[in-house]
């Protein structure tokens, strides 16, 4: 019951993902439709129910474009598990500002990166002109489209994808 369920807008633009659970929630109560059946079905006592993979609300929820949060898991996911300055992919990955705290930076999308520990204490309260380092791409914001938000999911859902394309 705790699988993920593409939820999808009265337009059919995905907005979220939820369990399993609160997908037959939703259906239930008559607030969404079930779009896609890909898992089988639950057997209750009395009835038989379609285990959802996409269902689609019945009513437009209007909300501002959604942004990618600022957490240290987007961070690594955003620069590919790389430190970003000297291109070693390992699992002790740390956040490191660009321009230090200290001295004014932001804990903003453009000034952090993911740092190995070596590189990062290396570079330590210093801008990196200051320890001779360079960047290997400049920090930017991750993109929030649907394909970036949800296609982590894909490869266990593959009916997701023609929902996820184009948005």
């Amino acid at each position: 019951m705790q699988e993920p369920v593409l939820v999808l807008n009265a337009n059919f633009e995905p907005i979220n993902v939820c369990t399993t659970r609160r997908a037959i929630g939703l259906i239930l109560g008559g607030k969404a439709e079930m779009v896609a059946n890909g898992r089988g079905y639950i057997h209750t006592v009395k009835v038989l129910i379609p285990r959802p993979s996409v269902i689609r609300l019945d009513l437009q929820i209007h909300r501002p474009r959604p942004r990618v949060k600022l957490t240290r898991r987007e961070v690594f996911r955003r620069d590919n598990y790389t430190c970003q300055y000297c291109g070693r992919r390992d699992g002790t990955l740390t956040v490191d500002h660009v321009i230090p705290r200290h001295q004014g930076g932001l804990h903003i999308w453009t000034n952090v990166v993911a740092a190995c520990p070596a590189c990062n204490h290396h570079k330590g309260g210093r801008r990196p002109e200051e320890a001779h380092m360079r960047l290997l791409h400049i920090p930017k914001e991750p993109p929030a489209s649907a394909w970036y938000m949800f296609g982590r999911h894909i490869t266990e859902n593959q009916e997701w994808e023609r929902y996820i394309n184009g948005w």
